[in-house]
């Protein structure tokens, strides 16, 4: 591939280039295929195209404060850019007439994150599909073309994913037909609200629905103003500010902020009302479910397994670029050294990543039209696949979540030392993403959920004679298996059985029947991680059906039948490496069968041939590696990452990067020599200037010191 005699910064893009070569996928084809067609592909890259040649989106100097960058900026500045970056994007629609869905990807493209985000994402959809008409009638266009900018007032500093146990409280009273917003303690102070710190002109708060007799009927949704609309300041008994800095320097663009209600007065009409409302009299009128409420959060739940694949695809990008041009260690007498990504060690970290991006971005387009369909029963006012809605939305917020978060770092360590330069680009798109494991429900927290969903489908199942497969929910399919006569478990004593998806995806939906009837059955609560393994063992069983139907939906695509062999053993890899990490349970249930031995010499690993599987589809994907990854269309605008760019220079990249460090703008720094402060004595009561000194006068005394033991300078 190479010779000894080129440098190591010119072989970097040798090497890109020999991947590209070698792979056997058709880079557009798969492309389409990930992208849902050849127009929407256009339509993404029309929209890269515009801002990144606009200078408001510039990226590649985006550390230079002056031009009002990012990583050198204080947070007011990041705040500020934020800003321009909002009011350009709107110029950009309206000048060149972007449809809804160009300007959502025009959104999506800004990694900076932007306050809007909240009014895009919850603010707008829950406002149009749970507001009256009359209060759609009259702010609806607002809210549509961002007359006011709105945010969705959820969480409180007391209480998040226990919605039940929200403080804030609106209290209807009879004589003005108005609610009175209140919050009655310190933790019902609204907390974390994305573009509420200095943005906002509207929110829609989650409150305790208080009726004149004082029964309270739990949270509901109220549309309420927070600022003038002349001036922006914030309206008489409200308190609202930004909640400050957030951990590793993460959305520092971003205004989350606090809010303080005090006895503020709403018109009865502000209640968002399309299913439960409050009457002119005070009588309560129940929605047809419970959780109609919940839309907004189950909108953004099913966002975001896309948004995690797309994510977790940055990720891959970015890490296999580098681990193909890095060279290291393995040097022959006459060659260079061998590249990282050759390293068992690497690629069976870095394979499996590519392959959840894959599966991810796919599993996230069927749960969108799912949602869609859900959405639109709710319209009708049927809410017969809600609760199937929140379950599995639940479940998959916590799995693609945990993995995005997990894939994202374990890119950024395989990647060395140069992975924790901020130049490297995934230590800033961890920070970024880190708190989608907390924000929409705790992961933790939203395990239970899927428990109880699990166990009331499992009680049924047991509670009914005559129930067939076909009435199971899609997330509780796999207790089909527990339906008499229950059929064989799936066998897996061969190696040939490692390679067959429907054997995998079979052993997957049996762990989690299993899994499920043994926590059923349990009397005690012995077991603390109990919620976790159920509801791990059940989401991934649903997901190993999907993938398992995207496997079969292959041979119908429009992929040529190598593109699509290829694309179906990276789902395979996925199957392998969900069940690797379910091993424990196959063998507590005995699912995998255990090798029996005679001494320690013929010891026999039950779990061998998955592991070879393993392997094996690994190896057979190393070389379509960099072709898979370069599918996803990222360009170096969309990636900003010095080693993660598409030529390969990788060295040369990270050498021009460092040039816009302000530390290396002065030879000596300042802090060698005097400096002048301003100083207040408080014993002397006066003023005076003196004169800081730090690497100086830190070298002079070591001397000093040295020369007393005897040290000839």
């Amino acid at each position: 591939m190479s010779s000894s005699k080129v440098a190591a910064s010119e072989q970097t893009t040798l090497d890109l280039e020999h991947a590209r070569r070698t792979a056997s996928v058709d880079v557009v084809e798969v492309r389409k295929y990930l992208y849902d067609g050849q127009k929407q592909w256009e339509q993404h890259e029309a929209i890269v195209r515009v801002l990144s040649a606009d200078p408001v989106f510039d990226k590649s100097r985006r550390y230079n404060v002056q031009l009002a960058q990012d990583v050198f900026m204080t947070r007011s500045e990041r705040f500020n850019r934020a800003l321009a970056l909002m009011e350009r994007v709107f110029d950009l629609e309206e000048r060149l007439g972007w449809s809804p869905t160009e300007t959502a990807d025009a959104w999506n493209l800004i990694d900076d994150g932007v306050p809007i985000n909240l009014h895009n994402i919850a603010f707008e959809p829950v406002f149009m599909s749970q507001g009256s008409e009359s209060l759609q009638e009259r702010y609806g266009a607002l809210v549509k073309h961002r007359g006011i900018i709105g945010c969705y007032m959820q969480t409180e500093l007391g209480h998040g994913s226990n919605v039940s146990a929200l403080e804030t409280t609106a209290t209807f009273v009879p004589d003005t037909q108005e609610f009175e917003i209140n919050s009655p303690t310190l933790t019902s102070s609204k907390w974390w609200i994305g573009g509420l710190g200095k943005t906002a002109t509207h929110g829609i708060v989650q409150a305790k629905l208080i009726l004149p007799d004082g029964n309270d009927v739990g949270p509901h949704l109220f549309f309420v103003q927070l600022r003038s609309l002349v001036d922006h300041t914030v309206l008489p008994g409200i308190r609202i500010g930004d909640i400050g800095p957030k951990a590793m320097g993460g959305w520092a663009n971003m205004d989350h902020g606090f809010a303080h209600f005090d006895h503020i007065r709403i018109p009865r009409g502000n209640m968002l009302s399309q299913f439960a409302e409050v009457t002119k009299e005070g009588k309560y009128v129940r929605p047809p479910h419970a959780k109609m409420s919940y839309g907004g959060m189950l909108y953004i739940r099913s966002g975001m397994v896309t948004s995690a694949g797309w994510v977790i695809a940055k990720a891959a990008t970015i890490s296999l670029r580098y681990a193909t041009v890095r060279r290291q260690g393995n040097k022959d007498a006459d060659g260079p050294e061998q590249q990282v990504i050759l390293y068992p060690s690497t690629y069976y970290r870095l394979l499996p990543i590519l392959a959840r991006a894959y599966v991810f971005i796919q599993l996230g387009r069927q749960l969108t039209s799912t949602f869609e369909s859900t959405s639109a029963r709710l319209a009708q006012g049927d809410t017969s696949t809600l609760a199937e809605m929140h379950a599995t939305t639940s479940g998959l917020k916590v799995l693609v979540t945990t993995a995005a978060t997990r894939d994202i770092e374990t890119a950024r360590r395989s990647m060395g030392g140069h992975g924790f330069s901020a130049f490297a680009g995934l230590g800033r798109i961890y920070a970024e993403y880190l708190p989608a494991a907390t924000y929409e429900g705790d992961n933790f927290v939203l395990d239970h959920q899927v428990v109880r969903a699990a166990l009331k489908a499992y009680h049924a199942l047991k509670a009914s004679s005559g129930l067939s497969a076909d009435q199971l929910s899609p997330s509780s399919r796999y207790l089909r298996l527990l339906i008499a006569p229950q059929p064989a478990p799936p066998s897996l004593s061969s190696p040939s059985a490692w390679r067959d998806p429907d054997t995998l995806v079979l052993a997957l939906e049996w762990r989690a029947a299993f899994v499920v009837q043994a926590h059923a059955q349990s009397t005690g609560s012995q077991d603390a991680n109990a919620a976790q393994r159920v509801s791990n063992a059940v989401t991934e069983a649903f997901v190993a059906t999907q993938v398992g139907e995207m496997i079969k939906n292959l041979s119908g695509s429009s992929l040529a039948e190598q593109d699509a062999q290829v694309v179906r053993q990276l789902y395979t890899l996925y199957l392998l490496v969900t069940v690797e990490t379910g091993l424990v349970d196959l063998l507590s249930f005995g699912l995998l069968p255990t090798r029996s031995y005679e001494g320690t010499d013929n010891l026999k690993d039950p779990a061998h041939d998955l592991r070879a599987a393993i392997a094996g589809v690994c190896s057979q994907l190393l070389l379509e590696a960099i072709a898979l990854s370069d599918a996803f269309g990222y360009t170096d605008w969309e990636l900003d990452s010095a080693l993660g760019v598409y030529d390969g220079r990788v060295y040369q990249t990270l050498w021009e990067r460092i040039q816009s460090e302000p530390l290396n703008e002065q030879e000596v720094t300042p802090g060698y020599k005097a400096r002048r402060l301003f100083v207040y004595d408080i014993f002397l009561f006066s003023e005076f200037f003196c004169e800081q000194k730090y690497i100086k006068p830190i070298l002079e005394r070591g001397r000093r010191l040295a020369k007393k033991n005897g040290v000839k300078l």
